[in-house]
């Protein structure tokens, strides 16, 4: 059977889920090629087209089922969502969370406004979501899809990433770094990095980005003094530092719309800046082919 290979979400208690194979084939054609691009999980434009159909398909298929997540690895209470349309079948996460919850501020307008993001990027990192009304409420839905593992269960289990990903699941980790830096994503943690059978790494879960206090705008989450040792920038794409080079005010709000605030924009560049900067020291120190590819 054709499987997504994709993420849970350790917080909102997803493990895995099945699809029906009716009809997936038209769909999934988008996402057969991962494994060729295992640094970033990156499509190439025909592969990306395919991301126009899940959001709509998110957006308009039919909830046949919905059960809401609940327990200490729920804080969000995101229900998951059994969506069907046109034959296909798949979960998805939906989920609302506005204002405090548990000491922390959520946000599910910042779930789509990641996805987005990363999108204009070219990361691909994060699975399809958009928004969608439930229940009366506006709120983000994102497509779920199967995983072999997260890297809380890999450190868990100490499984040795296999000797021949080792250089692209670092170069991935290093992506996320940088991406997590530029979102000031507070809640990055191994439990919502997900691992493929092929070793690409896929991002959940970020309600609790886009921070704008002086914490989040005087310098970056991760660098070399990093809380639970260094995690730098170490190597990173060259695309991928000129797009972020060439954001402004004006093309993040194009790209995100109403989904994050001036204020919320206005620290995005703050901290681009930030990690430019970091870039720059970097190939000042080791030169600029061990840090741009």
């Amino acid at each position: 059977m054709n499987k997504f290979e994709g993420f849970t979400e350790d917080r909102g208690a997803l493990r895995g889920g099945e699809m029906e194979r009716k009809g997936m084939l038209f769909l999934l054609a988008g996402w057969i090629l991962l494994c060729v691009f295992p640094v970033s999980a990156q499509f190439k434009p025909e592969e990306v087209e395919e991301w126009a159909r899940w959001e709509e398909f998110l957006r308009s298929a039919d909830i046949v089922h919905e059960e809401q997540m609940g327990g200490s690895q729920a804080v969000t209470n995101p229900w998951k969502l059994t969506l069907e349309k046109d034959g296909i079948t798949n979960f998805a996460l939906w989920k609302n969370p506005e204002g405090m919850k548990k000491g922390f501020i959520e946000g599910w307008k910042w779930e789509i406004a990641a996805y987005l993001l990363d999108r204009h990027l070219g990361l691909n990192m994060i699975p399809p979501t958009v928004e969608r009304r439930f229940k009366g409420s506006r709120g983000s839905v994102q497509l779920w899809v199967d995983i072999k593992l997260s890297l809380k269960e890999k450190n868990k289990k100490k499984i040795k990433t296999p000797s021949h990903k080792v250089f692209y699941w670092n170069r991935a980790l290093y992506l996320q770094r940088a991406f997590d830096n530029l979102i000031a994503n507070e809640d990055r943690h191994a439990g919502n990095i997900q691992i493929t059978e092929d070793w690409r790494v896929i991002l959940i879960d970020h309600s609790r980005s886009f921070r704008t206090s002086r914490k989040f705008t005087k310098k970056l989450i991760y660098d070399a003094k990093f809380r639970e040792g260094p995690r730098e920038m170490k190597e990173l794409p060259r695309a991928f530092v000129d797009k972020i080079k060439e954001l402004t005010a004006d093309s993040i709000r194009e790209i995100v719309g109403e989904y994050l605030t001036d204020a919320e924009i206005e620290a995005v560049l703050i901290r681009r800046d930030l990690i430019v900067k970091e870039i720059n020291r970097r190939i000042r120190e080791f030169g600029e082919e061990k840090v741009l590819y």
